[in-house]
């Protein structure tokens, strides 16, 4: 039984790394958390980004409207690699929501 194991990850490793291909948004240099939907939670964290992290979204953002406009998509050296998309926003998120949730435990009390 412990010999599937493995197997079994790697096979969900090549699902996700197909359906993180299929997805498209890394062709214009986009990562996972450049498409989260904003909200008043997604809006605090991206406040609590550092600059360097808020300027390289800001850059990816630019450069895939500026791709989008001309109907074109980067070359595909230049795509967003499934290696390389690292959650930058995420942990931030997570800690806004957490926080939220512990103030609007607090309120009910």
């Amino acid at each position: 039984m412990a010999s599937r194991a493995p197997a079994t990850g790697r096979l969900l490793l090549g699902i996700r790394k197909w359906y993180y291909g299929l997805s498209g948004f890394n062709k214009f240099g986009l990562m996972r958390d450049d498409i989260i939907i904003e909200d008043s939670d997604v809006v605090e964290a991206l406040r609590r980004l550092p600059e360097t992290d808020y300027n390289d979204r800001m850059f990816r953002f630019k450069r895939a409207l500026d791709l989008s406009m001309k109907q074109q998509i980067l070359p595909k050296d230049q795509w967003t690699k499934f290696e390389e998309d690292k959650p930058y926003l995420t942990p931030y998120l997570e800690e806004v929501i957490r926080e939220r949730k512990e103030r609007e435990d607090w309120m009910k009390k």
